[in-house]
């Protein structure tokens, strides 16, 4: 039961940090139907640029609390700057061409970061320093660290800030239009290359905090680290059915519960043949049945969620 509960905790830790990319995803693709797959490189920026900071002010004397804030809203503003050039520079231009091509550019795109990452940082796994208390809190045979609680109340607080913005602000109700048509969005005043801009770099924000968090609890980065857990993210909002946000939230939690509870029981299961690192089969697995049983993702796509 022990070992149950601590793969609980681990799951929701894991599947916090999907969520947050996958909502990303979801928010592009509500917009204007187009899945970023460069979506899981920018998480990779964030990563390195925060890496870049902190390891830059290892010896300012500054908290760690303090260190990660700073290192945070430098790998935001990056990460929303990378974004928004994507948007401008590669996808704009096919904005009405056959879905192919865009899709086909943002699959080069994730390459061409890897490869820009791998020369700016160099290609070998850099640590990550302890930044927040390392000492784990017992819950009572389970444990959890400083660094996973604030992941799972960052995500929450994100969640419901997200839903506020979509649901009862100006910006949120010119989302909601331009997913619904631009065309009459913008003959109402709605300017939808703003709003697509500012989603794009909503999404960054997103994908930053999560390369953060993801950096935080794993203790390495490297150029690669976003094509995994990029994947992971699409495969969550499919999940839960893509265009909607509570969709990819829950997609993502469950995904990261599965993938944990997998990885914790997949030697029994298979007599020792299966090690933990094949835990991926259990998510892609679950993909493929939630895609044949019900295609449009456990909450399917609500319209008036789509932004």
């Amino acid at each position: 039961m022990e070992t149950f509960l601590q793969q609980i905790i681990n799951g929701l830790v894991l599947g916090s940090m999907y969520a947050l990319v996958a909502l990303g995803y979801t928010m592009v693709y509500g917009i204007i139907n187009l899945i970023n797959f460069a979506h899981g490189e920018v998480l990779m920026v964030g990563a390195l640029v925060s890496w870049t900071v902190v390891t830059a002010l290892a010896d300012s004397g500054l908290p760690g609390w303090a260190l990660m804030a700073i290192a945070l809203l430098c790998a935001v503003v990056v990460c929303a700057g990378l974004n928004f050039a994507i948007e401008r520079i590669a996808y704009r231009p096919l904005r009405n061409a056959p879905r192919l091509a865009p899709l086909i550019t943002a699959m080069g795109m994730s390459l061409l970061l890897q490869t820009l990452a791998m020369i700016v940082w160099k290609p070998n796994p850099k640590p990550f320093p302890q930044l927040l208390p390392a000492q784990a809190i017992d819950l009572g045979g389970p444990v959890i660290t400083v660094t996973q609680i604030l992941i799972l109340v960052t995500t929450g607080v994100i969640l419901v800030s997200l839903l506020w913005l979509v649901n009862h602000t100006k910006l949120g109700r010119a989302m909601r239009a331009t997913a619904e048509n631009p065309r009459v969005a913008g003959l109402m005043g709605v300017k939808p290359d703003s709003v697509i801009s500012a989603t794009f770099i909503i999404g960054a924000a997103l994908a930053a905090v999560a390369g953060l968090m993801w950096a935080s609890n794993y203790g390495t980065v490297q150029h690669s680290m976003g094509f995994m857990p990029g994947l992971k993210a699409f495969t969550a909002a499919v999940l839960g059915g893509i265009g909607n946000l509570g969709g990819a939230m829950l997609g993502g939690v469950l995904l990261g519960l599965i993938e944990a509870i997998g990885a914790g029981y997949l030697g029994e299961l298979t007599g020792g043949i299966l090690g933990s690192h094949y835990a991926d089969i259990f998510a892609f697995v679950a993909l493929i049945l939630v895609l044949t049983l019900r295609p449009s993702g456990l909450l399917g796509e609500r319209v008036a969620d789509r932004a």
